[in-house]
């Protein structure tokens, strides 16, 4: 094999004899699956629409987030309520960084080696809440298996920042498992949310390929452990279906979860954002959703929240206050 010039690639020289440094290579946003074949997914039913969304709408929550250099995770992962949720000035917060240290093979979420953490951004975020007057935020957080805490104190640092800067504002946060992080729950304890919400994602005989850098386990212990660190606390975690799981298995993760005491579910179709993701494996009709709905009803959940377009943060406000008037009732409630 002949060598290559590098020299013949480049552009030529400019009157003033420089050349334009080369071009960077372009970073893969999900690194661990861009040697994967390609997966074919069903096409989408008729149920699966998304609302249209506003530009306007849209441009002014995007001002307020890009003017105070945040993440969202409407963005980043491609959730198909962004219309809906940004015209209403509603943006999950991504904090820590856009690039996770996992890979999971559902996720949108860029993968890689993440930057250090900006020690202004519970102040930023707490400012850009304060623009929005968001009456409940959701915070939620790429995965930062190389911090010791997982990125607890980070966490905390926001609730803190909430606290002082937006008193009138409800916080629910959305965390990783902080698999192998011992201190992460103690650290959170001292500073808690109204809702600490923890997604087991999909049964446990796919974690392996599904999300294969988590433990099932760990995630039920996580959401079981906040529950007795924090009495009060409302716990919620979720579920997507279509990844090939069976009705049993979503039954048996209910009784996990109630186990565990927590107190609102959430049940939503899988979505493949890329054909190099996990495939669909089905669509879930609308009144399998409800189904499943009326049996976690029974199991006793205080909040069930079940359909196609179901996400973690879709609704929050809302469904905060749903939890609160359940929790006077004490009869479980389905949306």
């Amino acid at each position: 094999m002949s060598p290559v010039v590098l020299d013949q690639a480049l552009p030529p020289a400019s009157a003033g004899g420089t050349r334009p440094p080369p071009p960077k290579p372009e970073t893969l946003r999900h690194p661990e699956k861009a040697h994967r074949a390609d997966a074919v997914s069903p096409p989408k039913p008729s149920w699966i629409r998304a609302t249209a969304p506003d530009p306007r709408h849209l441009a002014e929550t995007r001002d307020i987030v890009r003017r105070h250099g945040l993440h969202t995770v409407c963005e980043e992962a491609a959730c198909p309520n962004i219309g809906e949720c940004w015209a209403q000035r509603h943006a999950t917060f991504l904090i820590m960084g856009e690039t996770c240290t996992r890979g999971c093979a559902f996720c949108n979420v860029a993968t890689g080696r993440p930057n250090r953490l900006d020690p202004l951004e519970p102040a930023k975020v707490a400012r850009a809440v304060a623009d929005l007057d968001l009456e409940h935020v959701v915070i939620t957080s790429v995965d930062r298996d190389d911090l010791p805490d997982g990125g607890a104190r980070h966490f905390a640092a926001t609730i803190r920042a909430l606290r002082r800067m937006a008193p009138r504002t409800s916080i629910e946060i959305l965390t990783p498992d902080f698999l192998r992080k011992p201190e992460s729950l103690d650290i959170l304890a001292e500073a808690p949310p109204d809702v600490f919400n923890h997604n087991l994602e999909t049964v446990p005989r796919l974690y392996p390929s599904v999300r294969p850098g988590a433990r099932y386990y760990q995630s039920l212990r996580l959401l079981d452990d906040m529950k007795r660190r924090v009495p009060g606390i409302f716990t919620k975690s979720g579920l997507m279906v279509g990844l090939g799981e069976t009705r049993e298995e979503i039954l048996q993760v209910m009784d996990d979860l109630r186990i565990a005491e927590v107190d609102f579910l959430t049940i939503g179709q899988y979505l493949q954002p890329t054909p190099k993701h996990w495939p669909i494996q089905r669509f879930v009709p609308p009144d399998e959703f409800s189904a499943l709905a009326g049996v976690a009803q029974g199991k006793g959940f205080l909040l069930v929240a079940a359909s196609p377009l179901t996400r973690s943060s879709h609704h929050a406000a809302a469904d905060f206050r749903k939890l609160q008037a359940a929790r006077i009732s004490s009869p479980a409630t389905i949306v």
